[in-house]
């Protein structure tokens, strides 16, 4: 004889309370996700409304979120007026522009060169140069000053250029990317008679837009909000980028607050603008490139 063995029915009851404890446990996070969003959002929020307003309103208690009148004349006054603030507009774009160019382009050659070409010693240089992360970059500051000083760079551009062509992160990066390409396509070039460069430009490198695109975003965000560097190079006012030139509004006898928060706004711009094109392939770049939690 044949032994029934009885299934066990999953009891609906149980089911129905795992759904809605898995349900409300959904509601609980995403209120707290939602709050903390509206928490994170709010300075940049209180930087807009105050960039419209008059120095007398910035500290109203509580806060007029939403000014009593507009003065739109803040903006007016920090492009057109005494102080030179297209000028530093116009440095942090050229600073930040060819920096973020060529980090892209010698990244992308380190990354390929380190991930596809085998050399002798590539994983010990490799290692080596990936252990210069470690160094405070506050340590590299007066002898860099030195350097330099003796190169009559001081007070110049190429001072704040120079070293942002090379980033040891972007390396990283794109090297972390171009080693998850299969080696077949590299051979597919060579038996078509590519050599390195060809190979590297027309058939890898197309491939690399999210990690191309993560690199710009992060390297883009890094030099235009850089401080440090440009309070310590440079000297004229001319020269100035737009973190160093946010200074010229701390007056002898205070801050002009309205004016300080129309100039970040009007900086906040090509940030949002780049992060916004480019966060479709930021996100992939991130998830493909070795850099997940």
């Amino acid at each position: 004889m044949e032994t029934i063995i009885p299934i066990e029915k999953t009891n609906p009851t149980s089911l129905e309370r795992a759904k809605r404890t898995g349900l409300w446990l959904k509601i609980i996070l995403t209120i707290i996700v939602t709050g903390i969003s509206i928490l994170m959002i709010l300075p940049f929020l209180w930087m807009i409304s105050t960039s419209f307003k008059i120095n007398g309103e910035v500290f109203n208690y509580p806060i007029d979120w939403i000014p009593n009148t507009w003065h739109f004349e803040n903006y007016k006054k920090v492009w057109a007026g005494t102080d030179p603030f297209y000028l530093f507009y116009w440095n942090s774009v050229k600073i930040t522009g060819i920096t973020v160019a060529g980090n892209l382009f010698t990244s992308a050659m380190a990354g390929y060169a380190f991930a596809k070409i085998r050399f002798k010693g590539r994983n010990f240089l490799f290692l080596l140069y990936l252990s210069t992360m470690m160094i405070p970059g506050q340590v590299l500051l007066v002898p860099r000053f030195i350097l330099f000083d003796q190169m009559k760079l001081i007070n110049t551009h190429y001072a704040l250029i120079l070293p942002g062509l090379f980033t040891v992160f972007g390396t990283f990066l794109m090297r972390q990317f171009f080693s998850s390409l299969p080696n077949e396509l590299l051979e597919a070039g060579r038996v078509d008679g590519a050599g390195y460069w060809r190979t590297f430009w027309q058939i890898c490198l197309p491939l690399t837009k999210p990690a191309i695109v993560t690199l710009l975003i992060l390297s883009f965000t890094w030099h235009w909000n850089d401080y440090e560097n440009p309070l310590i190079l440079l000297r004229d006012k001319d020269l100035f980028t737009i973190p160093i030139g946010l200074n010229s509004y701390v007056e002898e006898f205070g801050t002009n607050y309205v004016l300080m928060m129309a100039a970040s706004v009007s900086a906040l711009v090509p940030l949002l603008i780049v992060v916004i094109v480019c966060q479709k392939w930021f996100v992939e770049g991130i998830a493909s490139s070795g850099l997940k939690g």
